[in-house]
């Protein structure tokens, strides 16, 4: 990737609902040029999508935690796509290791939690950690050097 994708995606990162004109006066470049190049990126899989960042607790969900999966076979966790839609999951991470994956759960209690806790042990076997602060919710990604 050249540099002025990088700028654009540091653009976009930091605030995905600029124009296509404040964007290309921020890279200097046409905004014709910044569009072609912004849906170049989208098209390469560069950019998955634009969302909003929420806070779990601002809207309701206060507890949070990571859980490792140790599953396998037919009644893993991964091949059951209700299970990974449960709307408690909000992201879900599969990893090496001795655990299948690892989940970031949202949930309104501590008896939610456990409500939670209780439908995943039916895949195997949930390992859980509180989170307690998250110091780095979310990081733009920059050009590696």
């Amino acid at each position: 990737m050249e540099s002025v994708d990088w700028r654009i995606l540091a653009e976009l990162q930091a605030d995905g609902r600029l124009s296509f004109n404040e964007l290309s006066r921020r890279v200097n470049l046409s905004a014709p040029a910044v569009a072609e190049r912004v849906r170049r990126l989208q098209d390469s899989g560069v950019i998955t999508g634009y969302h909003a960042h929420v806070d779990p607790a601002a809207v309701g969900l206060p507890v949070t935690a990571l859980v490792r999966m140790e599953c396998f076979g037919p009644l893993c966790l991964l091949r059951d796509e209700a299970a990974m839609a449960l709307p408690e999951i909000l992201q879900l991470h599969r990893v090496t290791g001795d655990a299948c994956c690892v989940l970031f759960i949202g949930v309104t209690s501590m008896a939610h939690f456990e409500e939670v806790i209780d439908r995943l042990a039916e895949h195997g076997r949930p390992s859980s950690t509180m989170v307690l602060s998250s110091l780095v919710p979310w990081r733009a990604v920059t050009r590696p050097d």
